[in-house]
């Protein structure tokens, strides 16, 4: 007889509609995974907004008394300096942070905030209701202490980890499509075209390819179009993008602007480093390949394997000898 608890559920109920559950979110990431979807949507209203912003302060045009729309957001901002839930040096690294992540907007840092403030709760109280009131799997006080808790750290680093995975995979994909893209401006500045002009074009061709890296060209092209000083542009790109590529680049780019050297020679030089750095990463990873293959092969196929070599043997010795 099973074991009743509220709303009338039981906990073949519960495993149910966690089944159902389960099923939907499967369709829907092979939905997700089905559709085509075009990957420089959503990045060009940021870098237009970027665009706007930039000429708005070189014309002096962004003064403070301009009537803005209030949102939820703005309603956020205020509690949090009300309340001092947001400090200076706090948002600062919040901000850099969503750089890297790739979300621009001025309301971005405040959302994050307040989620991380918000998630230890809502987990808290859903762990808190889902092993005290509903009490599914007839757990102990103590198990139960341990469950909550539980539930409440793994809200404070759920947002954190997830803002990692976003960085983290952002930095992949740009140092991916660096390499082809120095090629790019090699052939750009041999062509004569300026360096703006260079990343405008690269950013065009590569857009399919690598969406994020012509994110962030696209975004210091018009940087350098707008800032006052050119230096400020590409040390922007440097701090939105933390990759040592990118730092050499940046550093071999003011050098130019700075010297006058060539830009073609050391792109060049550069894109060939790169490129056999890229290189020697997969040929790390294939050498690797044996140590990892060696646990699966161990856990999941010679058991297997023995047990079909073996088995049939095994059977008719038991019927000979055993079972005789």
């Amino acid at each position: 007889m099973p074991t009743e608890i509220p709303f009338g559920l039981t906990p073949t109920d519960i495993a149910t509609i966690a089944s159902a559950i389960a099923a939907f979110a499967l369709c829907i990431a092979f939905w997700n995974t089905l559709t085509v979807r075009d990957p420089m949507r959503g990045r060009v209203k940021s870098l237009q907004l970027r665009r706007d912003e930039l000429r708005a302060g070189l014309l002096k045009t962004n003064n403070k008394s301009r009537l803005r729309k209030q949102t939820k957001v703005d309603m956020l901002r205020r509690i949090g300096q009300r309340f001092s839930v947001l400090q200076a040096e706090q948002l600062k690294k919040i901000e850099e942070k969503m750089l890297q992540a790739g979300w621009r907007g001025k309301d971005a840092p405040v959302v994050f905030a307040f989620a991380k403030l918000g998630m230890p709760l809502g987990l808290g109280l859903f762990g808190l209701v889902f092993v005290s009131w509903l009490n599914v799997f007839q757990l102990e006080p103590g198990i139960k202490f341990i469950a909550t808790v539980g539930t409440i750290i793994a809200g404070f680093m759920l947002p954190d980890i997830y803002l990692k995975n976003v960085i983290t995979k952002r930095m992949d994909a740009i140092r991916l499509g660096l390499p082809d893209g120095l090629d790019l401006m090699v052939i750009c500045a041999e062509a004569g075209l300026t360096l703006d002009a260079s990343l405008s074009r690269v950013a065009r061709e590569l857009g399919t390819a690598y969406p994020e890296l012509c994110d962030e060209l696209t975004l210091t092209a018009i940087e350098l179009g707008f800032l006052t000083e050119r230096r400020i542009a590409l040390e922007n790109l440097a701090k939105r993008v933390e990759l040592p590529n990118i730092r050499s680049v940046v550093t071999t780019l003011i050098q130019t602007e700075k010297y006058g050297t060539p830009l073609a020679s050391s792109l060049r030089v550069l894109s060939a480093e790169f490129r056999n750095e890229r290189m020697m990463k997969a040929e790390e990873k294939a050498a690797r390949l044996p140590a990892v293959m060696t646990v699966p092969l161990i856990l999941f196929i010679m058991p297997t394997l023995f047990v079909v070599l073996i088995g049939p043997a095994t059977c008719k010795i038991s019927d000979e000898f055993i079972n005789r």
